[in-house]
C-alpha cells in the first residue's frame, strides 16, 4: 500500500528525529522512481526534511528556502497527499506556520505531520517498535551526532557521482 521507504521516512521523521535519514531515504526511492521530476511529492517531502534539519541547525536561511519549495510542491499535489495518508489541509496550515516560526527566527522544536489514515500510522508505530524508536519522542537537540550529521557522513559517493555528471555534461558540449 505504501512504499517501505515512506514508512521509514516517517518512522525517522516522528521516531529519531533524523531528519537527515528521511531525506536520504527518500532521495534513494526518489530516484528509483521519478528522478528526473523536480516537482514530485517525494522531492517535497525530501525538502521537508532538509528544512527541518536546517531548523535544527539555526540555518534559518536554508530551513526558510527549502520549505518554500517544499509548500509550492504541496499545493500542487495535494491529491497525492491526501493518497500518501496525509490530511493536506492541517498540513498546509502545519508548514505556513512553521515558515512564520522560520522567518521570525525562532527556536526549532520537534513536531508531527498530519497523518490521516489510521493504518499508516500503525505501520509506522509498528516499525518505530521494530528498530527502536519512541514514536512522537521529541528531538534531542544536544546530540551532535543527530543535529550535525552531514559533516559526518562518507561523501565518496555523492563526490564520485558528481564528477561522472560533470564529465558527461562536457562530453555532450
Amino acid at each position: 500500500m505504501y512504499p517501505i521507504e515512506y514508512i521509514q521516512f516517517l518512522a525517522h521523521f516522528h521516531g529519531d528525529r533524523d531528519y537527515f535519514e528521511c531525506h536520504e531515504l527518500l532521495e534513494e526511492y526518489w530516484k528509483k522512481i521519478d528522478s528526473r521530476n523536480k516537482s514530485s511529492v517525494w522531492v517535497g517531502l525530501i525538502l521537508l526534511a532538509v528544512s527541518t534539519y536546517h531548523h535544527r541547525r539555526g540555518n534559518f536561511n536554508g530551513a526558510k528556502r527549502t520549505l518554500e519549495k517544499a509548500t509550492i510542491i504541496f499545493d500542487t499535489h495535494a491529491g497525492e497527499l491526501s493518497k500518501l495518508g496525509l490530511d493536506q489541509s492541517l498540513l498546509h496550515h502545519l508548514l505556513k506556520e512553521r515558515l512564520s516560526i522560520i522567518a521570525d527566527t525562532k527556536a526549532y522544536y520537534s513536531y508531527d505531520l498530519p497523518i490521516s489514515d489510521p493504518t499508516l500510522l500503525q505501520m509506522c508505530e509498528t516499525y518505530c517498535e521494530q528498530v527502536g524508536f519512541q514514536w512522537g519522542t521529541d528531538s534531542d537537540i544536544t546530540e551532535s551526532r543527530l543535529i550535525h550529521r552531514h559533516k559526518l557522513r562518507d561523501r565518496t559517493s555523492v563526490i564520485e557521482e558528481r564528477q561522472q555528471s560533470l564529465k558527461s555534461r562536457k562530453g555532450r558540449e
